[in-house]
């Protein structure tokens, strides 16, 4: 009996002074951690663990784990209150650290100083759990082992025993700094030993341009923080841009004005989200500040200019029902030519010649995309733009001509599926100035660059040029193509039939276009056909029958050779 209670006052007098040797600062410093809880996307607890706040204004540390999957958190300060976790401002899944700041209401928080320089092994260590009581309970424990993380930054092997609520409680110097922050124990002697990742390392985590499409940040539900950098974050807004629901993306971009007030890029960007969004007048009210508060801040105000009369484009190619105010093609050009007087670049005469396109005022246009075409702007597209033009001012063939082959002659050898398309466009040009040989090469060009990928369409149009070249077996050929892969198509079945009775193949023509009569009975170009291969087997009476039979069907075309064989 004198033993137990001899035992119970020694154990006493122990605990008594291991209060008394705590560290002084021990009991502030617990002031910065709290308890977290995440929440799923139906708003039920996800998980629950700690975290601790590294500055004032509200950035603190936790552990990854915690957060995946999370849709929503909330920390509670050893006070007892609930702040909301704001946005994630980095995280690595490997390291299981993730960074983030708090909404905090303009009040500063109790925040731990992180350490510069790491403990030696053999340091005397602390880790202070997560408590609402006002004491100086803590764990201590010495480094065992310090190793380096991405060569620069630290992980810790200690000599402590952890619960499983203290996980990402802060480890502390004996000077009351942050050196790490606590990990679960993975090897057998868990009683004894346990790790912890450097604060350094997680004050590290960031948000870079690339970040939208990091696995380990999109598995948090959570707004991201934006980049540190204005560049950087434009890149990020970009990356953002193609895969967030416009709702979203207009959240971000109000984000990024708050963060970068002075960027003219976040008004114009806002402005173009916000005129896709809707068209009302109130709508397009905030499209028109945004505009004109780009300007205000813009540090180049030709470049400001040159994007609002690109927005202004935009709005009137969508043809809106009602047009705002003076935003006309009109207003376009004047804003674009105030972005000309101060510095006449390429790009900005080049979307003055499409403003004009887009009015119809092709000699304007065409003026315009002649002078890009003199600059270190020029490529296939400005050529393009320039042999489009002239073709609607109804050049001569061979004049669109020389602008297509410019076209063609800036596009990077060999073609490739991007340029393919302009040799389609000189193809049919090629045709209309009765160069149909080197149209039929153009689309044995196109068929190279885009490796075969081609349809119905495209055997179609390839034939037409092979037949006027006097290729016939290729232009058969590519009929014989058209119609295996679209074989309901009837105008390839007719054009068939007038290429063998070109060669002389007058029964394979009827045989082919009463295959096209199994299809539709009705399809009065047929029976014509039909009529024009009977003629040339000698066969009149027939094809008078045949002739009859079309004009009966409505042929428009068929009265004439009625009129000159069946009189």
């Amino acid at each position: 009996m004198k033993k137990n209670l001899l035992l119970t006052l020694v154990l006493c007098l122990l605990a008594q002074w291991s209060v008394a040797q705590a560290p002084k600062w021990v009991e502030k410093a617990k002031r910065a951690v709290f308890s977290v809880v995440t929440y799923d996307e139906n708003d039920k607890i996800l998980n629950t663990g700690n975290g601790f706040f590294v500055t004032e204004d509200g950035i603190a540390l936790s552990d990854y784990s915690l957060f995946k999957g999370a849709q929503r958190a909330v920390v509670i300060n050893s006070e007892g209150a609930q702040m909301p976790v704001d946005v994630i401002l980095g995280a690595n899944d490997m390291y299981d650290v993730v960074k983030f700041r708090v909404a905090i209401s303009g009040k500063k928080v109790p925040a731990l100083v992180v350490s510069t320089t790491a403990p030696a092994v053999g340091t005397s260590v602390y880790l202070l759990p997560y408590s609402t009581q006002k004491d100086r309970s803590y764990t201590a424990g010495q480094v065992k082992e310090e190793s380096k993380v991405e060569e620069k930054f630290h992980y810790y092997t200690l000599d402590m025993h952890l619960k499983d609520k203290m996980v990402s409680c802060p480890v502390m110097t004996v000077d009351g700094q942050v050196f790490g922050l606590a990990q679960k124990s993975s090897g057998k002697d868990t009683a004894t030993i346990c790790y912890a990742v450097g604060a350094d390392y997680a004050m590290e985590q960031k948000v870079s341009p690339l970040s939208f499409n990091d696995h380990t940040l999109s598995s948090i539900g959570i707004k991201k923080a934006l980049p540190d950098t204005e560049e950087q974050a434009l890149v990020f807004l970009y990356m953002a841009s193609a895969q967030l629901t416009p709702e979203k993306y207009a959240e971000l971009l109000n984000d990024f004005i708050a963060q970068y007030p002075n960027s003219a890029d976040g008004y114009l960007r806002r402005a173009n989200s916000q005129m896709y969004l809707s068209k009302e007048t109130d709508s397009m009210d905030k499209v028109a500040a945004d505009m004109d508060k780009a300007l205000e801040v813009a540090l180049k105000k030709d470049d400001a200019y040159f994007n609002r009369a690109k927005l202004i484009y935009n709005y009137q190619l969508g043809k809106p029902e009602t047009t705002y105010k003076d935003w006309t093609y009109d207003k376009a050009i004047e804003e674009v030519r105030k972005a000309i007087a101060i510095e006449e670049l390429p790009v900005y005469v080049q979307l003055e010649g499409d403003i004009q396109f887009a009015k119809k005022d092709y000699a304007a246009a065409f003026e315009n995309y002649q002078k890009v075409n003199a600059t270190n702007l020029v490529s296939p597209a400005t050529f393009f733009s320039a042999a489009k033009t002239k073709e609607l001012m109804e050049a001569a063939p061979e004049e669109i001509l020389v602008l297509m082959d410019s076209c063609i002659a800036h596009c990077p050898q060999p073609f490739t599926e991007e340029n393919a398309p302009y040799l389609l466009e000189r193809a049919q040009m090629r045709i209309n100035a009765g160069q149909a040989r080197g149209a039929m090469l153009d689309y044995d060009e196109y068929y190279k660059a885009v490796r075969g990928n081609v349809n119905d369409v495209f055997y179609y149009y390839r034939e037409q040029a092979s037949f006027q070249a006097k290729q016939f077996q290729r232009a058969l050929d590519d009929m014989a193509k058209a119609i295996e892969l679209n074989p309901k198509e009837l105008t390839y079945r007719s054009e068939l039939a007038v290429v063998n009775i070109r060669v002389g193949r007058n029964e394979e023509a009827i045989k082919v276009l009463k295959d096209a009569l199994e299809i539709d009975p009705k399809y009065a170009e047929a029976y014509r056909l039909i009529g024009v291969a009977q003629l040339q087997l000698k066969q009149n009476k027939e094809a008078c029958a045949s002739f009859a039979k079309a004009k009966e069907l409505g042929d428009p075309n068929v009265d004439a050779l009625i009129e000159k064989h069946c009189k």
